[in-house]
């Protein structure tokens, strides 16, 4: 049997987005008959260590000097490796090279190299990034990796639009927030005075604290929930799902969500411009904005929570984007190395 090592970022600051879009990818491998082995610090994000646990994943810890990757990846007697980070040094890939890799990228290739780079995001195909020698390119939403958890809960058909006097809505923001989106999202919803019925993830205790705190009208109701295993069933019971810009976002449109974008940090800002420009997400514009005045967005969460026929649209424009089959071609394209 192969086994291929995926050595991805994880972490309270940095999120889960890597292991989510690395896990999807490792469900499609092994359904081929092919060993994992993950490389990270997942036990800094219990959730995130538990996912990879409970698909019967092991796990080594994050390493970091190419010295130490070829040590380990030797050890771990890898086929090939598949690389997804933010903060590995460059000389990392390139010793990694010894073996057939696949390295996943968001736009600037931050000293990335690899037999195949894959970039899932909306219209990456239309930038042309030098690409080091011997390396292809996947660019772009045909390739964007969807988890089963997702795949299962995908509609058919194109979502239709669904009136509704009391819009439910769903916010998250990754498995961590890790930039405390939750309160200021609760609040501006509290601030359009109009009722909805809203659920809002909040990872720790404090941020708990802080949702929960938010004044709120009679007709409007808010809960607060831990992250949960049930995500995709929690966005298709919602007329409104509101979440940052990152990897999230292409599993919405994949689900036919009505989908309300905020752009919690800087490297999120080209995916979120794309996304709100193609029209299949609605635009709540920067966290830092959104935190300096809240009432910045109430115009248009009061345009979302009472227009049901844009949300049908919003909804349909995001399932035609993602098909779902984008695991396939990446790991077509993987397989293929080794």
């Amino acid at each position: 049997m192969k086994r291929v090592g995926v050595r991805c970022d994880v972490g309270p600051a940095r999120g889960i987005g890597h292991v989510m879009r690395c896990l999807a990818l490792a469900e499609e491998v092994r359904r081929r008959d092919v060993e994992l082995v993950f490389v990270c610090d997942a036990h800094t994000v219990p959730w995130a260590a538990d996912q990879i646990a409970a698909r019967g994943i092991d796990v080594h810890p994050a390493v970091w000097t190419a010295a130490e990757h070829v040590e380990l990846f030797e050890r771990l007697e890898l086929d090939a490796v598949v690389l997804d980070s933010y903060d590995l040094d460059a000389s990392v890939y390139s010793a990694a090279r010894a073996l057939p890799t696949l390295a996943i990228v968001d736009g600037d290739l931050r000293g990335a190299e690899a037999d195949v780079l894959v970039d899932q995001n909306l219209a990456a195909e239309l930038d042309h990034p030098t690409l080091p020698p011997g390396s292809v390119r996947l660019a772009g939403l045909p390739y964007v990796m969807i988890r089963d958890e997702v795949l299962e809960h995908r509609p058919d058909e194109p979502p239709t639009s669904r009136p509704t006097a009391v819009p439910k809505v769903f916010a998250f923001f990754g498995g961590t927030d890790a930039f405390g989106a939750g309160p200021y999202v609760a609040r501006a919803l509290a601030a359009t005075g109009l009722p909805f019925e809203a659920t809002v993830v909040a990872p720790g205790p404090d941020l708990a604290a802080q949702v929960a705190a938010v004044e709120l009208q009679p007709h409007q109701h808010l809960q607060v929930i831990g992250p949960t295993t049930q995500l995709a069933t929690e966005v298709r019971a919602a007329d409104l799902t509101i979440s940052a810009s990152g990897t999230s976002t292409w599993e919405l449109l994949c689900l036919g969500a009505t989908t309300g974008l905020v752009c919690v940090v800087d490297n999120q800002v080209m995916g979120y411009e794309r996304a709100v420009g193609t029209g299949a997400a609605a635009g709540l514009g920067l966290l830092s904005a959104l935190k300096a005045d809240t009432s910045s967005v109430v115009p248009t969460l009061k345009r979302l929570l009472t227009d049901s026929a844009e949300r049908g649209r919003l909804a349909s424009a995001g399932w035609e984007l993602v098909d779902g089959r984008g695991r396939e071609r990446v790991a077509d394209a993987l397989l293929g190395l080794i």
